[in-house]
């Protein structure tokens, strides 16, 4: 019993020893690809320690794997007939060490293709590398917050999107928001602000309801942005966006259709999430 299984034990453990070395030659590949020089000599004399810890780690992933298992269970080819020549025997013999060498280089590759891919920042890191230096954010309502997108429609009723709550949240935990928007009576106020408050807006601590500013022309909401000289301004309305394009160091327009910004110091996006990496 013990002499059948010396030889699984010597070919998994000759297995993990190639794996490894396929491992660091493939790091040394990687490293002559990335945008920063490596000295290869101190490359090599720390690469052991390091690559013998992952190389390891990944070498057991890849021995367990589902596809390795099959590939343990495929069945050799059988026996060659008596009579065929000493060229055949050999040709077969190329050729199946030739696909098991494919085979491990290519699991190699992509055991470090997943080691070394970029992951996705989260909304946090989104926001933070999006809105860079700024600290003072004015957003319009309509078209951005609100899914109504006319001040005659707040007469009637007003609505938060749901899906651009978590990062209407998250920008106030990294910048000073302010709300805007054009109203035409008191009432749609009160609409706006109560669908906020229901919607969790203010439970954060970060906007608070005095934040949220009205007012009852375009131009009143341009003469907020600059009085609170605002580092990032984001509005549905290309008018506004073209004429604060001056004062402000950084604009968001908003828009289903996502024209072209043309001013110098804007962006374009479909919805606040979408811009910073939210799917919808």
């Amino acid at each position: 019993m013990a002499a059948s299984t010396a030889p699984v034990v010597d070919s998994r453990r000759d297995e993990l020893v190639d794996l490894i070395q396929r491992f660091v030659e493939s790091l040394a590949e990687v490293s002559e690809r990335l945008p920063f020089h490596i000295d290869r000599q101190k490359f090599c004399s720390t690469r052991t320690l390091a690559a013998l810890v992952i190389a390891i780690v990944f070498a057991w992933k890849l021995l367990r794997s589902p596809s390795n298992h099959q590939r343990r269970r495929r069945k050799w080819p059988g026996p060659l007939p008596a009579h065929a020549n000493a060229s055949s025997r050999t040709n077969m013999m190329v050729q199946s060490s030739e696909v098991c060498t494919s085979s491990g280089d290519l699991k190699v590759k992509d055991v470090v293709g997943e080691f070394f891919q970029p992951t996705k920042p989260t909304l946090s890191q989104s926001v933070r590398q999006k809105l860079g230096e700024g600290r003072k954010v004015t957003c319009r309502l309509l078209g951005v917050i609100l899914e109504e997108t006319s001040p005659e429609e707040l007469q009637k009723h007003a609505t938060v999107r749901s899906s651009v709550l978590e990062v209407l949240l998250e920008i106030t935990k990294y910048c000073d928001l302010y709300l805007m928007e054009r109203i035409l009576d008191d009432e749609s106020e009160e609409r706006v602000l109560s669908a906020l408050k229901d919607a969790g807006v203010f439970m954060s601590g970060g906007l608070m309801s005095d934040k949220v500013l009205f007012c009852s022309t375009e131009n009143g909401r341009s003469s907020f942005v600059r009085q609170l000289e605002s580092d990032w301004h984001i509005d549905s309305n290309p008018e506004v966006i073209l004429h604060l394009a001056r004062f402000i160091n950084y604009e968001l327009y908003i828009s289903p259709n996502r024209p072209e910004c043309t001013t110098s110091n804007g962006f374009t996006s479909t919805s606040l999430e979408q811009f910073f990496g939210v799917s919808s």
